[in-house]
C-alpha cells in the first residue's frame, strides 16, 4: 500500500534530498492531508522536532483530526507518544526513543520504530548523527516491542532514483516493513506491497511522476474493472458497484462517489438524481482484487428505489441519528427535547441514574435504549454527527496499552 509522506518544517511541507538540502516547498500541510486521505494512513513528520530546532505540533493536532495520521519526529518520551496517541495519531513513529525501555510502556500496535539508515548504517537526530549500527540488527532488537518498522534509505531519499527492492525482501521476511527513500514508480508500490511491504511516498507525489490514485491502485490485480463495495460513515453497505483505473482516478480527483457502470461507462453518482456522495476514504481488501469506498450518502438514498441501500432502508443507531436531523411535527416529544435545553439534561440524568440501578437484562436493555435516545438528541442538539462520535471513540481505543 501507499503510504503518503507529509514533512513539515516551518509550518509548509517540504521535500529534502538526502534529508539534508531543501528540495521543493509543497504549500500548506492541510490541503494535502485533504486530498492524502481518501488512500489510507498518512505519515506525518515533523522535521523541526527531529532537529530540535522548534516544532509543528499545533498545526499536525490539525491534522490528526482532519486525516487517519502516523505521526513522528522528536518523540523521544513514553509522554510525548502517548500524547500524539491522546491527540488521536493512528500510530507514532520513534526513531532514537525507539528503545525497550520507551516502547514497553506504549501499546505495541500502535508503535512503529524508525530507522533511517545511510548505506545501511543507522543515523539519528534527524539524520545527522552516524551510530555505527546496522538496519537488520535493530530489527532483531525490537521487533517484539512495535508493530512494524519505518526504513527510510537516506542516501536515495528525495532523488527518485528508485528503491532497493531486495534490501527491503530481505527486511521484511518476518516483520512489517514502511519502505521508504527514492520510490519513482508504481511498479515498485506493486512490488513492495507483494512482498508484505508499504511503500512511503513524497517527492514522487509532489512532482507528478505518478498520482495519488495511480500509486494506490498499484497493487490492483490487472486493470478492473473490481467489485466496489460502498459503505456509509457508520460502515453500512449501500450497495455493490464497480471501478476500474478511469473511474478510481476520477474518484480520487473530484472526491466523490464515482464508479463503472458496464451498461453506461463512467458514473458519477448522484450527478442526475442528486443524491451524491462525498468520498471520504478508499480500501484495498486482502486479494487486491476489490475496492470498499467510503462515502458521506447525500438525498434519499444510495439505491435507484429511493431506499437508503440496495437491501432497502437501513436501520440502528445510523438511521436514528439521521431521522432526528429531519423536520419533525410541530409540537413532537423530540423537538421539545431539542428546544428546552433544561428538559433534556434533566431526562439525561434521569435515563442515566436508571440505567445504573438496572438489575436485569430486560431494565438493562430498555434503560440503555432510553439513555442512548436522549444522548442522540443532545448529540443533534449540538450539531454533531454520530461519525465524529464514533472516530472519537476509535481514537481513545488506541490510547494506552490494551
Amino acid at each position: 500500500m501507499i503510504i503518503p509522506s507529509i514533512d513539515i518544517m516551518d509550518g509548509q511541507a517540504v521535500q529534502l534530498i538526502g534529508g539534508k538540502q531543501r528540495a521543493l516547498e509543497a504549500g500548506d500541510p492541510r490541503a494535502l492531508a485533504e486530498r492524502f486521505r481518501l488512500a489510507g494512513e498518512i505519515a506525518v513528520i515533523d522535521l523541526d522536532a527531529a532537529m530540535g530546532r522548534g516544532d509543528n505540533t499545533a498545526l499536525i493536532r490539525e491534522l490528526v483530526q482532519m486525516a487517519p495520521c502516523r505521526v513522528g519526529g522528536g518523540i523521544r518520551s513514553v509522554a510525548d507518544a502517548e500524547a500524539w496517541l491522546d491527540a488521536g495519531a493512528r500510530k507514532v513513529i520513534l526513531g532514537t526513543a525507539a528503545r525497550p525501555e520507551i516502547l514497553r510502556n506504549l501499546p505495541r500496535d500502535r508503535v512503529i520504530a524508525a530507522l533511517d539508515a545511510e548505506h545501511g548504517e543507522i543515523v539519528v537526530e534527524g539524520w545527522r548523527t552516524r551510530t555505527g549500527r546496522r538496519v537488520p540488527e535493530r530489527i532483531e532488537e525490537l521487533c517484539e516491542w512495535c508493530s512494524g518498522f519505518l526504513v527510510t534509505f537516506v542516501e536515495r531519499e528525495g532523488r527518485l532514483g528508485g528503491i532497493d527492492l531486495e534490501q527491503v525482501r530481505a527486511l521484511a521476511r518476518d516483520v512489517s516493513i514502511t519502505a521508504a527513500g527514492g520510490i519513482a514508480s508504481t511498479g515498485e508500490i506493486a512490488a513492495l506491497d507483494a512482498m508484505g511491504a508499504d511503500a512511503q511516498v513524497g517527492m514522487a507525489l509532489y512532482t507528478g511522476v505518478f498520482d495519488l490514485a495511480d500509486g494506490f491502485a498499484a497493487p490492483l490485480e490487472g486493470d478492473g474493472p473490481w467489485p466496489t463495495v460502498v459503505q456509509d460513515e457508520s460502515g453500512v453497505a449501500l450497495g455493490l458497484v464497480w471501478s476500474n483505473r478511469e473511474s478510481l482516478k476520477r474518484a480520487f480527483t473530484m472526491q466523490r462517489g464515482v464508479y463503472w457502470s458496464r451498461k453506461r461507462g463512467l458514473w458519477i453518482k448522484g450527478e442526475t438524481s442528486g443524491a451524491t456522495q462525498e468520498l471520504l476514504a478508499v480500501d484495498l481488501d486482502c486479494d487486491r482484487d476489490a475496492l470498499r469506498f467510503t462515502v458521506r450518502q447525500k438525498g434519499r438514498g444510495f439505491c435507484h428505489r429511493a431506499t437508503r441501500t440496495c437491501w432497502g432502508e437501513d436501520r440502528g443507531l445510523g438511521r436514528l441519528a439521521r431521522r432526528l436531523t429531519e423536520p419533525r411535527t410541530e409540537g413532537s416529544y423530540t423537538q421539545r427535547l431539542l428546544d428546552d435545553p433544561a428538559l433534556l439534561r434533566a431526562k439525561l440524568v434521569e435515563e442515566a441514574n436508571e440505567l445504573a440501578a438496572a438489575d436485569s437484562r430486560e431494565e438493562v436493555i430498555h434503560e440503555t435504549a432510553d439513555v442512548l435516545y436522549f444522548a442522540l438528541v443532545a448529540m443533534t442538539r449540538g450539531g454533531v454527527t454520530l461519525d465524529e462520535v464514533e472516530r472519537a471513540l476509535v481514537r481513545r481505543e488506541g490510547r494506552r496499552r490494551s
